[in-house]
């Protein structure tokens, strides 16, 4: 969220996490109340309709059972039915409100055929029902309040059928219908009976889910705030605690939390990092310790000779004094322009474009052009075949040149140079027969300014950067450059990736 959002944006979605979290948690919860009241309703509503068609099914059993004892049932009942029989215009029983259908004189619902002769075979125990849309006829004297309206309808009705001649002869009698005649039980299922039922229900229901989902929401929402605000509590603290870090004393850590969730890995990797910003601090202000120092001597020497030979100058050897001067100002230069190198490597610009450079060739005209004057070496470079890579034909020569250089400073005889493709690697190799390095200071010799006492010494002219700018420009080129165990010398490896020759794909 920054500010160039619009206002009404910002207000309405909180800037906060933890009102975040929470508007988020009650917004879910809303939607998840909203869908399980839905479910709710409809349910309540089927299951009142099933509730409703239960009783008119007991309703339509209970009849039958009435008839074949011989009983004509009561008019009170709680759904409208009516029994008529073949032979009758008036039905035999009936209520629950059919009575204002006025089926006093005549049956409203309409009657079986007649009975076949002889009764078919019992087929069993077994009790069944038929269901079916029945028209109920319009009238003209509907109130308000009856079960069915003006216009009657459509119903569904569940109806069975009872055989007179199935009963006894004083039942059939009872029941006022020939022995012949076959008697049919109606039980019509109002529908706004099972919705007056579930709409009672829903009403009940719909206002305690309302309430309880008003409260649920807002304790959801309050729980949310606080549980995010209690979890954010080490974060907070890892935030006020990095906020003290400055450039200068990088050296304060983060309580690591030993719960081992997501905090603890973000406290390690803050301490990680402040590690490594207090290892480049460290590292930093050594460069510059070793630079200054480095700068100092060439010119304190060159000061000192200067200010003794315009104390003394008819005793001055002028020619020997400018030669010192002349070397002190080009080892400035020569240690200026490493720096330099340095400092635009740090930058960690990319390598210049995909140049591609034959590094046997490379090898084997700098071994040639190398001078050799002041020491009696032998330069060699032995190669099978040109060895292509990608880079900066210019950096490739520094990188090269500032091995040669270590090899030249502290070889005895010789130095053999080797370039070789393997799979898909370039490697390149420069190999001196002189006292060679200890294996604890294998990786220390890369660092700056770093010189071994046994190995290394500032009459022969070495700065300490050769090769951390040879091991920089390796990595700039995605290559490596480590010292190779022998048990004569030193041997540096340098691995690059190996490129097509020019004109393949």
């Amino acid at each position: 969220m920054n500010a160039t959002e619009p206002p009404l944006r910002r207000w309405l979605w909180p800037r906060s996490v933890r009102a975040r979290t929470a508007l988020v948690a009650a917004s879910a919860a809303a939607v998840i109340l909203v869908g399980i009241g839905w479910w709710v309703h409809h349910d309540v509503y089927r299951q009142s309709t099933q509730i409703a068609q239960g009783q008119a099914q007991e309703q339509l059993l209970s009849l039958v059972d009435q008839l074949k004892d011989g009983a004509v049932p009561a008019r009170r009942s709680a759904v409208p039915y009516e029994v008529v029989a073949t032979g009758r215009r008036s039905a035999v029983a009936y209520g629950g409100g059919m009575e204002v259908l006025d089926p006093g004189t005549r049956h409203v619902l309409p009657a079986p055929p007649k009975t076949e002769l002889p009764a078919p075979p019992d087929d069993g125990a077994a009790w069944g029902y038929t269901t079916r849309p029945i028209r109920i006829p319009a009238r003209q004297d509907a109130k308000p309040g009856d079960r069915f309206g003006k216009d009657g309808g459509t119903y569904l009705a569940m109806y069975d059928d009872v055989r007179a001649d199935e009963l006894s002869r004083d039942k059939a009698a009872a029941l006022g219908v020939a022995a012949d005649a076959r008697l049919r039980v109606y039980v019509v299922v109002l529908p706004h009976a099972g919705e007056d039922i579930a709409e009672a229900i829903n009403k009940a229901t719909d206002r305690l889910l309302l309430r309880a989902g008003l409260v649920g929401l807002v304790l959801i929402a309050a729980a949310a705030y606080f549980s995010v605000r209690i979890a954010l509590r080490p974060v907070e603290a890892i935030r006020v605690l990095t906020a003290s870090v400055t450039a200068n004393d990088p050296r304060e850590r983060v309580t690591v939390p030993a719960t081992g969730h997501e905090i603890t890995a973000l406290a390690t990797t803050i301490n990680t990092t402040l590690q490594r910003l207090d290892n480049a601090a460290a590292q930093q202000r050594r460069f510059v310790a070793d630079a200054a120092h480095e700068l100092r001597s060439p010119l304190t020497t060159m000061l000192a000779s200067l200010e003794v030979a315009l104390a003394y100058p008819e005793r001055t050897d002028w020619p020997a004094a400018a030669t010192t001067a002349a070397r002190q100002t080009r080892r400035l230069q020569t240690l200026t322009e490493d720096l330099l190198l340095l400092a635009r490597l740090d930058t960690r610009t990319p390598a210049a474009g995909p140049e591609t450079v034959d590094l046997t060739a490379l090898a084997s005209r700098l071994t040639e052009q190398y001078p050799l004057a002041e020491r009696p070496l032998t330069l060699t470079c032995a190669s099978t075949a040109p060895a292509y890579v990608h880079g900066n034909p210019d950096e490739y020569e520094r990188l090269l040149r500032n091995l040669v250089d270590n090899a030249a400073r502290h070889a005895a005889h010789r130095i053999h140079v080797t370039v070789r493709n393997k799979d898909d690697r370039v490697i390149l190799t420069v190999h001196d027969d002189g006292p060679g390095v200890p294996n604890e200071d294998a990786e220390r010799i890369f660092e700056r300014f770093v010189r071994l006492d046994d190995a290394r010494s500032r009459d022969h002219g070495g700065t300490g950067l050769g090769l951390a700018i040879a091991r920089d420009l390796a990595h700039r080129h995605r290559g490596t450059l480590t010292l190779t165990p022998q048990t004569l010398g030193a041997c540096f490896q340098l691995r690059l990736p190996r490129a097509p020759a020019p004109g393949e794909k």
